[in-house]
């Protein structure tokens, strides 16, 4: 299966983790601190890191930046276990490229699920490279082409491109996008969604068109968008 970290500081909470993750089929490591995990990462950079927000030496925020930021761990996956429910949290978490985010308590099966989700995800993405038309997406660089000019995007951006790009031609809702990309099941949040597809598809210029707008419905990624409806 995959390797796991484990980066938290409950030994309860840790070992419940690391028996079901093992039971599971996954190779575990565990980490009671910020800086104990962070040494685990360079040292074996694993599949995904179960991270802790609340860490006794650093915020999991900061573990967070510290593998993106650094070539070597930047593709490791990241699901955030905390008790910190609120937006902002969220928000900020997936800016800096957390792939998950799970609210503590939370059932083990649930996180069980969560991680087979991102390492299924994970497994789409071993092409580095796609090609879409006018369009040129590097996975593991994280770094976007239209024609021959490269567009910087956030983390999140970036997340939400992929996430259109995968499911071309399908219909995501509101609803799917503010789960899959964000982690928040809101209705009332649906304009976060709104706000960021127009802030991608003013970036993606010539290639903005492909991200078709299905009124009272979400979005869908095509080549040849029909008209708005």
């Amino acid at each position: 299966m995959a390797r796991v970290l484990v980066v938290e500081d409950e030994a309860d909470l840790r070992d419940i983790l690391e028996y079901n993750l093992a039971q599971a089929g996954h190779s575990v490591e565990v980490a009671a601190t910020g800086a104990e995990g962070l040494r685990s990462v360079r040292s074996t950079p694993p599949d995904l890191v179960l991270l802790d927000l609340m860490l006794p030496d650093v915020s999991g925020i900061e573990v967070c930046k510290t593998l993106k930021k650094t070539p070597a761990t930047q593709d490791v996956r990241v699901i955030m276990v905390t008790a910190k429910s609120e937006e902002i949290d969220r928000v900020l978490g997936f800016e800096l490229g957390v792939d998950d985010y799970v609210t503590k308590p939370f059932s083990v099966r649930e996180l069980l699920l969560r991680v087979q989700a991102v390492l299924r995800r994970t497994d789409t993405a071993t092409v580095p490279h796609s090609h879409f038309g006018v369009l040129r997406i590097d996975r593991h660089a994280h770094r976007v082409w239209v024609g021959e000019e490269e567009v910087t995007l956030t983390a999140l951006e970036f997340k939400l491109l992929v996430a259109l790009f995968d499911r071309k031609n399908r219909v995501q809702t509101r609803s799917v996008l503010l789960s899959d990309v964000w982690g928040i099941e809101a209705e009332i949040m649906s304009r976060t969604v709104d706000t960021h597809v127009k802030r991608l598809r003013e970036k993606l210029g010539d290639a903005g068109q492909y991200i078709e707008t299905v009124r009272g419905v979400g979005y869908r990624f095509s080549e040849f968008p029909e008209a708005e409806h």
